[in-house]
């Protein structure tokens, strides 16, 4: 459903070239929740912004449901982003001006559609995420992790063929943390949702069915979960403690 292939991306710094993908290529299967994990500096944030087209690469391929992304122009890659991605960021990005169900239509808005459908999914999708309760409530009234179940339901809106989640948990507490991902996994469980999820949190990146990790650009390992969710927990924590003893840099 989305595949990676031979990704490279470089950056300019006065004289100086940073090679930040190097030969990236992995694929990701319908209704699969996928975690990337690897140091600061391995590249996971400039994978994410190259797959949703956010940034430019020099070479490979980011094919989605057999698009290429890079071949569209732009009229119609914000078609894609609208339509056929969700996005869940780490500070939320919902409207202040907005209740909590207006914040989870917008992309229903922007694609034009009626209001009865509009209202029928929204509220699906809220009590989805047991959060129909604060439907009428602003961003300001309510905690960062109904803020993020809030995002996790707009972003879902659209039936996208995947959602692209950049450190969904990294400003919120372990307990709003668990919430977010158990929405996440009711989407993989009652949507057949598409996840591929940033992260530096090795907890959450343990419900995934597959975490791939990242080192100096390049794709270091691929660990898949075959059973018990403490067991990979724990062999995940093994190979992040033995990269987390090598050196890195700063770019993300």
């Amino acid at each position: 459903m989305l595949k990676v292939e031979h990704l490279y991306k470089n950056y300019k710094s006065g004289d100086m070239t940073y090679k930040v993908l190097k030969d990236v290529s992995f694929q990701i299967e319908k209704g699969e929740f996928v975690a990337v994990m690897g140091p600061s500096g391995s590249g996971k944030t400039t994978l994410l912004n190259c797959i949703s087209c956010f940034i430019p690469y020099e070479k490979g391929k980011v094919m989605l449901s057999g698009m290429d992304l890079a071949s569209l122009d732009e009229e119609k890659i914000a078609r894609v982003r609208n339509e056929q991605l969700g996005f869940v960021f780490q500070d939320f990005m919902l409207l202040d001006g907005l209740t909590v169900f207006e914040n989870v239509c917008v992309p229903k808005v922007i694609k034009g559609e009626g209001y009865k459908a509009m209202e029928k999914k929204a509220k699906n999708l809220l009590a989805l995420f047991e959060i129909q309760d604060i439907a009428n409530k602003f961003p300001a009234e309510i905690s960062g992790g109904q803020k993020q179940r809030t995002a996790v339901a707009r972003a879902l809106m659209n039936n996208p063929l995947l959602i692209l989640a950049d450190e969904p948990t990294g400003n919120l507490d372990s307990r709003a943390s668990e919430a977010v991902i158990g929405a996440f996994l009711a989407a993989q469980q009652h949507l057949n949702a598409t996840t591929f999820m940033v992260t530096h949190d090795s907890f959450s990146a343990s419900y995934c069915n597959r975490v791939i990790v990242m080192k100096d650009g390049t794709v270091y390992k691929e660990l898949v979960r075959r059973g018990d969710r403490r067991e990979f927990l724990e062999e995940l924590l093994g190979v992040l403690k033995i990269l987390n003893g090598g050196e890195g840099n700063d770019i993300k």
